[in-house]
């Protein structure tokens, strides 16, 4: 229990300090425009820095965590050497990635979504590189060491069930644009207090926050059958990259809440996809234990 409060602490110094980050980068950005240099950065408002503020506060506030929790091997946090690592990102990426692509594809034959005219080959290049990166960092946080720590407490279930919720939490928070129009140093705190608006929407709770939730059990269930985190990574890049280009590449005509919002990772159908997934995923599971055996 004494390593779930230093959790809790982490978290809440995470949100503290990029509160307070949050900002100095804008003000710091804003700067730099003005002297010509780096001109994109206007383009951006205060909530886009206030949640790389959070970011970089969690970078810097993990190894402090991490030599409070004294953790001298993963073997502490359940994880094992996997052999099969890249067999299991590879079949991760194609478990996840084959069923949202049949989705994509039903969709763009229905009016809900149909096929942009040009496509934006650098944004795609952005999505790409995103799966690489993001699901390891991801991972190695929420599944590795948040999972890890909870798991000590011997309840799995309910280490399963905090470790999704707050990975759908931190997805799914997101203060409306332009809420602090003037910038002054309460304004992560602002952004903080408005962030749990889309709460009041059933229906976007039911769209987003549901299927969030199911999709970090999932992930979560794959790194307690494997005692790793690979298979976890190939699940997470598959789902990444394809929704993230399936954006790119298609437009909503219709939203449809709670059955499908304006990606593919928000709605009652894809909370349907993510569940053919997870069957899949355990059968598979199955099919290589035996093979083993």
């Amino acid at each position: 229990m004494k390593d779930a409060a230093r959790l809790l602490v982490y978290l809440l110094a995470t949100v503290l300090v990029g509160a307070l980050l949050a900002p100095c980068l804008f003000w710091g950005a804003q700067s730099v425009v003005a002297h010509g240099f780096l001109t994109f950065l206007a383009r951006y408002d205060f909530e886009t820095f206030f949640h790389r503020a959070l970011l970089f506060a969690a970078v810097i506030l993990l190894w402090p965590l991490v030599r409070s929790l004294e953790v001298r091997s993963p073997n502490e946090l359940q994880l094992s050497r996997n052999a099969h690592r890249w067999r299991d990102v590879f079949a991760g990426f194609i478990l996840s990635a084959t069923p949202l692509l049949c989705c994509g594809a039903i969709l763009l034959a229905s009016p809900i979504f149909s096929l942009r005219g040009a496509i934006n080959w650098p944004a795609v290049a952005k999505v790409a590189a995103a799966s690489a990166v993001v699901p390891i960092i991801e991972e190695t946080f929420f599944r590795g060491l948040v999972l890890g720590i909870l798991l000590k407490t011997g309840r799995r279930y309910m280490s399963i069930l905090v470790t999704s919720a707050l990975y759908s939490i931190v997805h799914f928070l997101k203060a409306p644009d332009r809420t602090s129009a003037d910038v002054t140093w309460t304004s992560g705190f602002n952004s903080i207090a408005h962030a749990f608006v889309q709460f009041s929407d059933p229906l976007l709770v039911a769209a987003g926050f549901t299927t969030l939730f199911l999709i970090g059990w999932i992930l979560a269930d794959a790194r307690l059958q494997t005692r790793s985190l690979w298979l976890p990574i190939g699940l997470h890049a598959g789902w990444i990259l394809t929704s993230g280009v399936f954006n790119k590449i298609a437009r909503h005509d219709l939203i449809v809440l709670p059955w499908l919002g304006k990606n593919l990772l928000v709605g009652i159908v894809p909370l349907g996809v993510a569940c053919l997934t997870w069957l899949i995923m355990r059968g598979w599971l199955k099919y290589v234990d035996a093979r083993n055996t």
